[in-house]
């Protein structure tokens, strides 16, 4: 694939899986567990939206 098209396919990825995982804990936060139940899934879903961005990075943008 061009790179073009290779940064294009990874920003859409990267994109569905933050907006997965912050809905999902959106929704662990409101609901049943409160917010200080839900609250370390979102500081797990920070960390692992921030390495999802930072290979995104490395891998689609950082390469020669």
């Amino acid at each position: 694939m061009s790179r073009t098209v290779n940064i294009i396919m990874g920003l859409i990825g990267t994109g569905l899986m933050a907006v997965f995982v912050i809905g999902l804990a959106h929704s662990i936060s409101t609901g049943f567990a409160g917010f200080w139940g839900g609250l370390p899934f979102v500081m797990i879903s920070l960390f692992v939206i921030a390495l999802a961005l930072y290979n995104f990075w490395e891998d689609g943008i950082k390469k020669d």
